[in-house]
């Protein structure tokens, strides 16, 4: 057991030897002599010493120290309690090292272990199984090198690991993975492979099914259509009878329709990839476009007011855009009372460019606010029936704005309104005039 402090003890015995060589030189008269054979003596001890000391770090570390007394017996048992630690610390390292293994390789997705360079240290089974990794031979090169999908090449090359990416495995072509990045440590990632084959299948049948089926009832519905309005336009005896009737029919083909119609930009926005460039937009003329349609649908009742910053604009489809502030307007006017009133701002805030509408009207309660965007969610199906919504306008919106890379926030507050905000990262700005305001009502 170490003592407390062995240098009393230690620099005592050193007194008294150097003593008692002092005394014997004195005695015998030759003190110099003396003095020297007392620091030879200190110093072939010290030398002993350090020896067995060297030796047993260097070979015999793993059986007991030498003994020693003093200052060199406490250092052979520090050190030694030192080594026991440390290996008790190794030991318990490699069980934890062992367990993880052991976990990575029952976990159903596959894991890999990469370093600040993207250089792979360890992976499991399943992404051995999935990619094409030979261990230890693949250890330490760049996963760039060994899975060359463009797909996954940009997904790195961006290095937004927010949203996963989604590839063929190497090794299958009719298996899909998915893949994402997970940082964590010091620089270090975590990539994770998922096998959602089954998912990509049955979400292609399913955009494969809308897309065909939503065709297929074009035709029908075009011919219901026209025999309600010849029927309509015949001048028969019952003719007063069918009125009703057939303006009910009239309603549900146009209802129809409108449905038929989301259901075939929903299946293009999921199915076409965007164009890779994009023209700078006239966002004055667009939105002065999208305002005096919603004007023309309010017919009266609402006062509708568009801000427009005419030097900020962005790059993307028109068209696409077009349609989704259509949405979002149309929506304000529906919800919102008549008498009401609807602001439209174009504006550039924080760096990013903003479209923003705000309604006075009902508001939404907070529990519906993370289900909007959902295909047919309807906060009020009553009410949206009536007014002959079909529950894809939303769902329209968040494709058309994850093609252009933003995003919708929503606030609202019942019985005060809501505004519902697109934020495009990316804008742009042109040498034209600051702002224009046009308040005019419907």
């Amino acid at each position: 057991m170490l003592s407390s402090n062995p240098w009393p003890a230690a620099l005592a015995r050193l007194l008294f030897g150097g003593a008692f060589f002092l005394l014997a030189g004195l005695v015998t008269g030759h003190l110099l002599a003396s003095l020297l054979l007392g620091a030879a003596s200190l110093l072939v001890y010290n030398g002993i010493q350090l020896y067995r000391l060297e030796y047993w770090l260097r070979r015999t570390r793993k059986q007991a120290p030498p003994g020693a007394e003093g200052v060199w017996g406490d250092v052979f048992e520090g050190l030694n309690r030192q080594q026991q630690r440390h290996r008790l610390r190794r030991r318990r390292l490699a069980m934890l090292l062992r367990r993880f293994r052991e976990s990575a390789n029952a976990l159903p997705d596959g894991a890999i272990v990469l370093n600040e360079y993207g250089e792979m240290q360890w992976w499991n089974q399943i992404a051995a199984r999935y990619l094409p990794l030979n261990w230890p031979q693949d250890q330490g090169q760049r996963i760039a090198n060994l899975v060359r999908h463009p797909d996954f090449a940009a997904y790195l090359v961006r290095a937004d690991w927010s949203e996963p990416v989604k590839i063929p495995a190497p090794q299958d072509s009719d298996r899909t993975l998915e893949i994402r990045m997970v940082p964590y440590g010091n620089d270090q990632q975590l990539l994770l492979a998922r096998d959602v084959s089954q998912v990509h299948r049955l979400e292609t049948m399913r955009r494969d099914f809308v897309g065909n089926i939503s065709h297929e009832l074009r035709t029908p519905l075009t011919v219901l259509r026209g025999m309600s309005e010849q029927m309509a336009e015949m001048a028969l005896p019952e003719a007063d009878a069918l009125e009703r009737p057939l303006g009910l029919m009239e309603q549900q083909i146009e209802r129809m329709s409108r449905l038929v119609d989301d259901l075939l930009m929903l299946s293009r926005l999921e199915t076409e990839a965007p164009e890779a460039e994009h023209m700078a937009l006239d966002m004055s003329d667009l939105l002065s476009g999208v305002a005096d349609e919603a004007r023309t649908l309010s017919d009266g009742r609402h006062a509708i007011t568009l801000t427009v910053d005419e030097a900020l604009t962005i790059r993307g489809d028109r068209d696409e855009l077009r349609s989704a502030f259509s949405n979002l307007l149309t929506n304000a006017i529906k919800y919102t009372e008549p008498g009401g009133r609807i602001d439209v701002r174009w504006f550039e805030a924080a760096g990013v460019a903003c479209l923003a509408i705000a309604d006075t009207g009902r508001g939404i309660a907070p529990q519906h606010l993370p289900r909007l965007t959902e295909r047919f969610y309807r906060v009020d199906s009553g009410r949206s029936t009536r007014d002959g919504g079909t529950g894809l306008g939303l769902a329209i919106v968040k494709h058309v704005l994850s093609r252009h890379n933003a995003r919708l926030e929503v606030n609202s507050e019942p019985g005060v309104g809501s505004t519902f905000s697109c934020i495009f990262p990316d804008p742009v700005r042109e040498a034209q005039p600051a702002s224009r305001a046009d308040d005019r009502g419907a």
